[in-house]
C-alpha cells in the first residue's frame, strides 16, 4: 500500500505503532485510523495478497454449520465460512494477513480454507445475519456503508487540515504550559467547550468555532488510533506527542452524548512525577508512620480517598523506596500509568478476564517480596490481599473512602472477617490534595469571625494567606498542589476495637482520642504555615473542626 501510494510513510509508521499496543489486525487497524476507506482498504488487500474480492454470489444465504467454531469468534476476527466445498471450505474475510484466524479456522474444520476478500463492514454484517439473527440495517442504524465510508473518508480530509491540526497542537501546547492534568473537549449547545484541569479545578480556554467541532474530535481520534466511524460507542486509547522537548503521552477516553462525542485526554507525563515524600507533601507525622509500615516484611498498607487524590502517586512513592535488587515487586493496575524499571507491572483487561483478583491469585505463584494492587474494588481481590499478606507478602493497594477509619467499615463490608482484619492490617492512610498559594500574589487573609468561630478558630488562631491572584497563575492565586492526609496506626486498641465491629465514627474518635491528626488538622497547619488558604482546606475536607 505505500508502494502504490495508498499509504505515506508517517501513516505506515503510525499503523505499526498502534499494532503494537491494540488487538486488532491490520486492516481493522488501518480502517479505524482512518487512512484508507474500508473499500480502498479490501481492494489493496486482495491485491497484496493475490486472492479475489467476494462478489454478490458468493455470499451465503446460510450458515455453514462447523461444530468447533464459535460465532463469536468469527465476528471477532471478521471471517465468514461461506462454502463447504468437500475437500476444502471457502471463506470470506476482511483481514488475509490474520494467519492466527485462518489457521483456527482450518483446525476446525479439519480441512484447508481459500479465502476471499471482502470489508470489515459486509463481512459483519453478514454474521450479525447469519449468526445473530441480526439485520445489517439494524446493525448499522440504517446508514448505507458507502454512506459511511464517504463520511469516514470526509472526517478525516477535515482532521488533516492546517487549522483543525494547528489548533490541536496548540490546545495541547497551552495545557502542558499550565500544567493540566486532563484536557477536556466537549460539545454543548451546537459549540465545542475547551477544559483544562489545573491542580484539580476545571478552567474554561478560548474555544474553537463551531465548524471545526467534528474536524477536532476527529484529529484526536486519529491520533489516538481510534475507530473515527464509532460514535455510538465510547472508546479508549492513547496517543504519544513530542512537546517541550520531550515525549508526552495521553491516555484518551470518547463518550458519545447527546450533543456529540466528548473527549478527555489525561496526560501521563512520568517525567513530572515526582516520586519523594518531602516534595510530594508529606511531613514528619506522615512520612515516620508510612515508611515504618513499608519496612514490614508483611501485611497490607492501604491508602485512600476520592478519584485524584493523589493515591497511586503515594504508592509509586513507597513502591521506588522499596525497589531494590533483593526485592521482587510485582503490581497490577488499571491501568499502568508510569513504568518503573525494576518492576513486574500487570495492566487489567476485562476483555479478556484479566481481573485485579485474577492477576493477584497469579502473584502468588510468582514468588513477591512486595505486591501492589492498583484498587480493592471487590470481595474476591480483598479475600487474596489478606491471603497473600497471611502468606508473608507486604501488600500495597486503595480504597475509595473518604476518612482512613472508613476503610476498615469497607474491608468488613466486603466480607473480610474481623480478626484477618486486625491481623495482617499495618496502616491506613488518607488523603487530599489541597490547592498552594501562588508565591507571587500570596498576601495577608482575615477570615470572617463568624467563620472562624464555626470552625472553632479564634481571631488571634492564624496567621493565614490567600492569593489575589497574577499572570503566573493565570488569575487564580494558586500554583500548584501538595497533599494532606490523616494516618491511622493499627495499635492494639484499634484491634480490639475492629474485633468489636466499631464503626467508622467510633474507630475515628478512638483514634483521635490517641493522638491521630485528621486531614482537617494538617490541613489547618499547613494553612498557617501560609501553604494554602483556609478556604482551600474547607473546600477539600469539608470539616468543621
Amino acid at each position: 500500500m505505500v508502494h502504490r501510494g495508498l499509504l505515506s510513510g508517517g501513516a505506515w509508521s503510525r499503523v505499526q505503532e498502534v499494532l503494537q499496543e491494540a488487538r486488532q489486525g491490520l486492516a481493522g487497524t488501518i480502517a479505524g485510523l482512518g487512512f484508507l476507506s474500508e473499500k480502498d482498504l479490501a481492494m489493496a488487500l486482495a491485491r497484496h495478497c493475490n486472492i479475489p474480492q467476494a462478489g454478490p454470489d458468493d455470499w451465503p444465504l446460510v450458515p455453514v454449520e462447523l461444530e468447533h467454531i464459535n460465532p463469536t469468534f468469527l465476528k471477532s476476527f471478521y471471517v465468514l465460512p461461506c462454502r463447504d466445498l468437500g475437500s476444502e471450505i471457502e471463506a470470506i474475510v476482511a483481514d488475509p494477513t490474520d494467519a492466527y484466524a485462518v489457521r483456527a479456522l482450518e483446525f476446525a474444520a479439519g480441512k484447508p480454507v481459500t479465502l476471499k476478500v471482502a470489508t470489515l463492514r459486509e463481512v459483519e454484517a453478514a454474521i450479525n445475519h447469519l449468526y445473530f439473527g441480526v439485520d445489517s440495517s439494524d446493525a448499522h442504524d440504517d446508514v448505507d456503508a458507502d454512506a459511511i465510508a464517504d463520511d469516514v473518508d470526509r472526517l478525516k480530509e477535515l482532521a488533516t487540515d492546517a487549522p483543525v491540526i494547528r489548533f490541536v497542537d496548540r490546545m495541547i501546547d497551552d495545557a502542558l504550559t499550565r500544567r493540566a492534568s486532563d484536557i477536556h473537549v466537549e460539545p454543548i449547545a451546537g459549540a465545542l467547550q475547551i477544559r483544562f484541569r489545573i491542580d484539580g479545578m476545571l478552567a474554561e480556554v478560548p474555544s474553537p468555532s463551531r465548524d471545526m467541532m467534528a474536524a477536532i474530535v476527529s484529529r484526536l481520534k486519529i491520533m489516538s488510533g481510534l475507530d473515527i466511524a464509532e460514535r455510538r460507542l465510547p472508546q479508549d486509547g492513547r496517543m504519544r506527542v513530542r512537546a517541550h522537548g520531550k515525549e508526552i503521552d495521553f491516555r484518551v477516553a470518547t463518550s458519545p452524548t447527546s450533543q456529540g462525542e466528548a473527549v478527555v485526554m489525561r496526560l501521563l507525563d512520568r517525567g513530572a512525577v515526582q516520586l519523594d515524600f518531602e516534595k510530594l507533601g508529606f511531613d514528619a507525622q506522615v512520612k515516620g508512620p508510612f515508611r515504618e509500615a513499608l519496612r514490614c516484611p508483611d501485611g497490607i498498607v492501604l491508602v485512600t480517598g476520592p478519584t485524584g487524590s493523589g493515591k497511586t502517586t503515594t504508592l509509586y512513592t513507597g513502591i521506588s523506596e522499596l525497589n531494590t535488587s533483593e526485592r521482587k515487586i510485582l503490581t497490577v493496575e488499571d491501568p499502568v500509568e508510569y513504568v518503573m524499571d525494576g518492576v513486574g507491572q500487570v495492566q487489567v483487561d476485562a476483555r479478556i478476564g484479566r481481573t485485579f483478583a485474577k492477576s493477584l491469585r497469579a502473584f502468588l505463584r510468582q514468588d513477591p517480596d512486595v505486591i501492589m494492587v492498583g484498587e480493592i474494588r471487590d470481595d474476591e481481590t480483598a479475600s487474596i490481599a489478606i491471603q497473600a499478606a497471611l502468606t508473608g507478602h507486604l501488600v500495597l493497594s486503595t480504597l475509595h473512602t473518604n476518612s482512613a477509619a472508613a476503610a476498615i467499615s469497607r474491608l468488613l463490608d466486603m466480607g473480610v472477617e474481623d480478626y484477618l482484619i486486625s491481623s495482617t492490617l499495618r496502616l491506613v492512610m488518607a488523603q487530599r490534595l489541597v490547592r498552594t498559594l501562588c508565591p507571587h500574589c500570596k498576601t495577608d487573609d482575615r477570615p470572617a469571625p463568624l467563620l472562624l468561630e464555626e470552625l472553632g478558630l479564634g481571631l488571634d488562631d492564624g496567621p493565614f494567606y490567600t492569593g489575589s491572584g497574577c499572570e503566573a497563575c493565570h488569575g487564580s492565586g494558586y500554583l500548584g498542589r501538595t497533599m494532606i492526609a490523616e494516618v491511622l496506626a493499627i495499635t492494639p486498641g484499634i484491634e480490639e476495637a475492629i474485633l468489636a465491629h466499631k464503626s467508622g465514627t467510633e474507630l475515628e474518635a478512638l483514634a483521635r482520642a490517641g493522638g491521630m491528626r485528621t486531614l482537617y488538622d494538617h490541613g489547618l497547619a499547613i494553612a498557617r504555615e501560609g501553604k494554602t488558604s483556609l478556604a482551600e482546606v474547607i473546600r477539600v475536607t469539608r470539616e468543621r473542626g
